[in-house]
């Protein structure tokens, strides 16, 4: 489902149309999911039970196809949940699955204000400029070889991702490994998918590493509501799970300085620079861009028309525009394709030299053999070439530069497009193609336009080497006291989770680290509303003995298997989950029903929610995981690429949880 919103020429009528596209994969796979549910319903032991398996197999098609967004299937679950109380003469209910007046405790839940405390410390470590200083540490110690360079980016990132969300620690180091790259000749995708891969792997080495993990023991205390004194389960403290972690980084660290060679592919995609961007621009996508300098005289046909309508015919971006003594237009908020060309009007223009001579000859334009209007504007001080990447959750995903006016809104002229080992350009109608996680986008623009974006959620600036000032590296003492604070609250007080580190999030903002803005955008409201919304459906099979009849279901399978048989087939399915939906969507639907099965087969149960929680990280062998989609673009992966590096890091996930889940647990 979708809203499309085309918006006129005048840009004031709106017409907003509510569209439901369906491919023929969704559609075959929701009449299976809907045979399967009706099934379902026929054999379990009560109409509860059905009712909840019903939506739980909604959630599972919703998630694993995509049809909307998770959060937005997580909303709609939840609401769900809450109709079945109005509903529930109709359904055959004596009362909703879930009472509403617990439907949003969610929203209130130790496990999100968490996430939403680590979202607030992480972005205020990242505004002092800690991760330059890392960048240097690194560059000093581990010089230009592979064999060095990997196991310290590697190492840093799981640390730093053992206290924060890893797609924050993988978005924080991207731009680190850029430079790194492009100091040491190292490509790219030689580093960033070891980077990216010990990233998810850090989330596993303190229990506020990763949403799951995070999670667990709000699901634990959920479990226990319906278990026996006897049967209760104890909470899993901040390091609980650190053997695990410290193991699991190790040895992906080992796997790619042992196979890297073998496993990782040799893609060019060194990061861009502001002394050598048109180099660099020539050399990885291979085309012959310069900056040029045209004057429209009174006699051209060019006179009265607008931006829009002659760049894409004629192959060329303008990214400034001179037509008086007080109308010079570059950067955000000034130059759009609807600013229309006057005589004697200057035009700053990205192309090939071969463009811009047909483009001179069209149009009886004369063409100036140095910049002069803009030799000041456009010098490599003041801007440049740099590359940007779609992250997962950016609002601009499934819409166009078009769509967002993004030469005005943004100051950035997109030159080029990166996609899956593709790159398109002028001539391939870039500005109208909607943008996808993990593209790369190549632009022109000014370092102050940049700077500012480095500050926007919605990119991830890969460019780091051009003129601009840490944002505030006089607030690093602030930060790091403040966070040393929450941490020294987590290990040494028995206030829960969410305020200790709440008081480190407030901290940064009271002492100036973060404003309370910053705050705000620091925040996946994504994640956020994924996570509360799903609680209740958790809740409801837990409660219902949904839970424990599907653990009922696959003991009669495994009957008379080992424990450790048991607890394997429990992390497989739990990685196959996270490959299909979100690992906090696998969590919440599978720590119930693990839970259920180790009290049935005389196990350790919250041993078996642990595994839950750890397996949901194994998501290394297809670019699903919000990391790999976001190293994607920049590394030149392809979905191949993940194939032949994740599918073995998988197999070791395993064997390395299994093997060290027993020994110490």
């Amino acid at each position: 489902m979708r809203f499309i919103l085309p918006a006129g020429n005048e840009g004031v009528t709106v017409l907003a149309n509510f569209k439901v596209n369906l491919s023929i994969k969704q559609i075959v796979a929701a009449f299976i999911f809907a045979i399967v549910a009706i099934y379902l319903a026929g054999v379990v032991p009560s109409v509860e039970i059905a009712w909840v398996t019903a939506i739980l197999i909604f959630t599972i098609y919703m998630f694993a196809f995509e049809v909307v967004d998770v959060d937005l299937v997580a909303l709609t679950v939840m609401v769900l949940l809450g109709l079945t109380s109005f509903l529930a003469p109709v359904m055959g209910l004596e009362k909703g699955l879930v009472s509403n007046t617990h439907l949003f405790d969610g929203f209130a839940s130790n496990a999100v204000i968490s996430i939403i405390a680590v979202m607030i410390i992480g972005a205020g470590l990242d505004k002092t400029g800690v991760m330059s200083k890392v960048a240097a540490i690194i560059l000093k110690y581990g010089g230009s070889t592979e064999g060095r360079v990997i196991p310290i980016i590697s190492g840093t990132v799981g640390v730093i991702s053992s206290f924060m969300q890893n797609v924050g620690a993988a978005a924080l180091f991207l731009p680190v490994v850029s430079r790194i790259s492009a100091r040491s000749g190292l490509p790219m995708s030689r580093l960033l998918m070891p980077m990216g891969f010990c990233a998810i792997l850090g989330g596993t080495m303190t229990m506020v590493g990763s949403s799951p993990l995070i999670l667990l023991n709000d699901l634990i205390m959920t479990s226990n509501k319906a278990l026996p004194a006897e049967q209760q389960m104890e909470m899993w403290s901040l390091f609980s799970v650190t053997p695990i972690g410290v193991v699991m980084i190790t040895v992906g660290i080992l796997y790619f300085v042992v196979a890297g060679r073998f496993v990782l592919p040799t893609v060019r995609t060194e990061g861009a620079s502001a002394t050598s961007t048109m180099d660099y621009f020539q050399d990885i996508y291979s085309i012959d861009y310069g900056l040029f300098e045209v004057v429209v005289p009174a006699d051209s046909p060019l006179v009265g028309v607008k931006l829009g309508d002659i760049e894409h015919k004629s192959h060329i971006r303008i990214v400034a525009m001179y037509r008086a003594a007080k109308d010079l237009r570059i950067g955000p908020g000034s130059l759009s394709r609807e600013v229309e060309i006057r005589t004697n009007t200057v035009l700053g223009i990205l192309a090939s030299p071969r463009q811009v001579r047909n483009f001179v000859e069209e149009f009886g334009l004369r063409q100036r053999k140095s910049l002069q209007t803009f030799s000041e504007h456009l010098a490599s001080t003041k801007a440049g070439i740099a590359e940007v990447v779609i992250p997962p959750g950016s609002s601009i995903i499934g819409k166009s530069a078009l769509d967002i006016w993004m030469r005005k809104k943004y100051g950035i002229a997109m030159v080029a497009l990166h996609r899956g080992g593709e790159t398109k350009q002028e001539g391939d109608s870039i500005r109208t193609i909607p943008f996808e996680a993990g593209d790369t986008l190549v632009v022109h623009t000014t370092w102050d336009a940049l700077a500012r974006l480095e500050k926007d959620k919605d990119f991830v600036v890969v460019t780091t080497e051009y003129p601009h000032e840490e944002v505030r590296p006089h607030k690093v003492l602030h930060a790091g006291i403040f966070f040393m604070l929450a941490l020294g609250l987590v290990l040494f007080s028995d206030l829960r989770l969410s305020v200790a580190l709440l008081t480190g999030a407030v901290g940064m903002i009271l002492s100036g680290v973060l404003s309370m803005d910053e705050a705000y955008e620091a925040i996946s409201w994504k994640t956020v509303f994924l996570l509360a919304s799903l609680i209740p459906l958790g809740f409801a099979v837990e409660t219902t003995g949904t839970a424990k009849w599907i653990a009922d279901q696959t003991l009669s399978v495994l009957g008379g298997m080992p424990i450790w048989v048991i607890q394997l087939a429990i992390a497989v399915l739990s990685t196959f989950f996270t490959l299909v939906m979100s690992n906090v969507g696998a969590t919440v639907l599978l720590v119930p029903l693990a839970v259920n099965i180790a009290i049935g087969a005389g196990a350790d149960p919250a041993l078996f929610a642990l595994t839950v929680a750890i397996a949901t990280s194994n998501s290394f062998l297809i670019p699903t995981h919000q990391v790999n989609a976001l190293i994607m673009g920049p590394g030149g992966y392809r979905v191949v690429d993940f194939m032949r590096a994740g599918g073995i890091m998988t197999l070791l996930f395993l064997i390395v949880m299994m093997v060290v889940l027993n020994m110490f647990y």
